[in-house]
C-alpha cells in the first residue's frame, strides 16, 4: 500500500496587513510568486526589530532600572559612602624629594605600588607636583581615592570613597569615570534603540487595520511629554 508523500516545509506568507495567512495545502516554494519590494522590506524590518529588540533587551532593561534610581538616588542609598583613610612611606626613589614638576617621579611604579599596597581601583585620573608634594588620583564609578606625597620625606596619606552599588550603576548610566570602551557601549546602545523605535513605527504602517490607532497614540505619547516639559519644567 502507498503512502502521500508529506507536503514541503513552507513558512506562511504575509498579507498586505503584514498578518499570516495559513491554512490549507501551499504551493511549493518554486510555484509562489516572489515577494515584491514592500513584502521584502516589511519581512527585513521585522527581522531587524526583532532580533535587535532581543539583543539589547539587556542594555534597555539597565538603563531603564537606572533612569529610576537615578532619579530618586536617595531612594536606593546611593549617597552613603564607604570611607577609609591610610597612611605609609613609599620605597625610595618613587617620587625623589626636590624638583618643581613631575620630572623624575617613577609614574608607572608608584601607581603599581598604591593599588597593591591598598587595593586601589579606578583609572589613574591625576597626578601633579610642585617642589613640596606630589598628589595622585583615581576615580571609577561611584569611586573616588586621592594620594597626597611629602616628597621630603615620601610619607603620603590616602583619603579613599567607596559607594555602594546603586551608586555604580548610576554613574555607569551616566557613562562617569567608565572608560573608553563603556563609552562605546552607551553609544551603540542609543542607536540600538532609536533603530527598535523607529523600526517598530514603520511596522506600523503594514498593519492597515491598526494603523490609525496605533498613530493615534504614538501622537498621544509624543504630545505628552511635550506638555509634562512645556508645564512642569522650569
Amino acid at each position: 500500500m502507498s503512502t502521500a508523500a508529506p507536503p514541503l516545509p513552507t513558512s506562511p506568507t504575509d498579507d498586505a496587513d503584514g498578518e499570516e495567512r495559513g491554512g490549507g495545502e501551499q504551493a511549493p516554494q518554486s510555484l509562489r510568486p516572489r515577494r515584491g519590494f514592500s513584502q521584502q522590506f516589511a519581512y527585513w524590518t521585522r527581522w531587524l526589530h526583532i532580533y535587535l529588540s532581543l539583543l539589547s533587551f539587556a542594555a534597555l532593561l539597565f538603563f531603564a532600572v537606572t533612569g529610576l534610581t537615578l532619579n530618586h538616588p536617595t531612594w536606593f542609598g546611593a549617597s552613603e559612602a564607604a570611607s577609609r583613610t591610610a597612611e605609609g612611606t613609599l620605597p625610595v626613589g618613587l617620587v625623589p624629594a626636590g624638583g618643581t614638576d613631575d620630572a623624575g617621579i617613577q609614574k608607572l611604579e608608584l601607581v603599581e605600588f598604591l593599588r597593591s599596597a591598598h587595593q586601589i581601583r579606578g583609572a589613574l585620573a591625576e597626578l601633579r607636583a610642585d617642589d613640596t608634594e606630589c598628589s595622585v588620583a583615581f576615580k571609577g564609578p561611584a569611586y573616588t581615592a586621592d594620594v597626597t606625597i611629602d616628597r621630603s620625606t615620601s610619607h603620603y596619606e590616602l583619603s579613599e570613597s567607596r559607594f555602594g552599588l546603586v551608586a555604580v550603576i548610576n554613574d555607569l548610566h551616566k557613562g562617569r569615570d567608565s572608560g573608553g570602551a563603556w563609552s562605546v557601549f552607551i553609544d551603540v546602545s542609543a542607536v540600538v534603540m532609536a533603530v527598535v523605535s523607529v523600526s517598530g513605527l514603520v511596522l506600523l504602517f503594514y498593519l492597515k487595520r491598526r494603523l490609525m490607532t496605533g498613530l493615534i497614540t504614538a501622537a498621544v505619547g509624543t504630545l505628552l511629554v511635550y506638555l509634562i516639559y512645556a508645564s512642569f519644567v522650569p
